[in-house]
């Protein structure tokens, strides 16, 4: 009788881990940054250009379906909480972080080990909340923990980044490794019936009309010519 009850119980909470799934999460990666601690002008002004045309609640080419409302923004570090929060603050909405920040010592770096640990826990998180269940959540992310090859080589047995995390290596045509140059894309990634297993995969690339159209723009896995002139961080983005 009580390993009947004990299967039953055990049956329910997986049906409701299953049905605590996002509809859609688009991904993205922080914006061009100055330093370890904030965006130059180029990334603050992708953040205003991201809530104006794409992620805002009055945006031109909203990802949002009509009349939706994104249910959470994530952050994990102090450049994707200011890249995030002109959009999240047009939804009148919070960004829900993860915190990691740079620590004291060598270039003031944010711990690889910290950033996997938060990320494992965002992932939890997210696919286990009901209030999220069937909606679109925004994540910004620090991009080797979007996806990166050599990083994940690096912790086997582990997983560290949200491809592996959301099973995005299960799918055809999902990159193994963000480029460094590349601020400029979506991963937009689709569950359906409730499987924690995602149905669809597009990366969409943010392409900005004025007075947005001199961001960069590049093509995946192409160099973004950003100078140093321009104030932007241009060595191991």
């Amino acid at each position: 009788m009580i390993r009947c009850l004990l299967a039953v119980l055990l049956l329910v909470a997986t049906v409701g881990v299953s049905l605590a799934t996002p509809s859609r999460i688009i991904i993205l990666r922080h914006g061009e940054k100055a330093d370890e601690w904030k965006l130059c002008g180029v990334g603050q002004l992708r953040a205003k250009a991201l809530a104006a045309n794409f992620l805002g609640s009055d945006s031109k080419n909203s990802l949002f379906a009509s009349g939706e409302q994104p249910a959470a923004f994530y952050a994990i570090t102090l450049h994707t909480v200011e890249l995030a929060a002109p959009a999240a603050e047009s939804w009148n909405m919070p960004v829900t972080l993860f915190s990691v920040v740079p620590e004291s010592g060598k270039k003031n770096e944010v711990s690889t080990k910290s950033l996997n640990r938060r990320t494992e826990e965002a992932v939890a998180a997210l696919m286990a909340d009901p209030n999220l269940n069937g909606k679109t959540v925004v994540m910004v992310w620090e991009h080797r923990h979007i996806g990166n090859a050599k990083l994940e080589a690096g912790f086997p047995g582990q997983k560290i980044t949200l491809r592996q995390l959301l099973k995005l290596d299960e799918l055809k045509d999902v990159p193994t490794t963000w480029p460094s140059d590349n601020f400029d894309y979506f991963w937009i990634v689709d569950f359906a019936g409730g499987s924690s297993t995602p149905s669809g995969f597009a990366m969409v690339k943010q392409v900005f009309a004025p007075p947005f159209d001199k961001l960069p723009t590049n093509d995946w896995d192409k160099p973004n010519r950003l100078k140093s002139v321009s104030g932007c961080e241009t060595k191991g983005r």
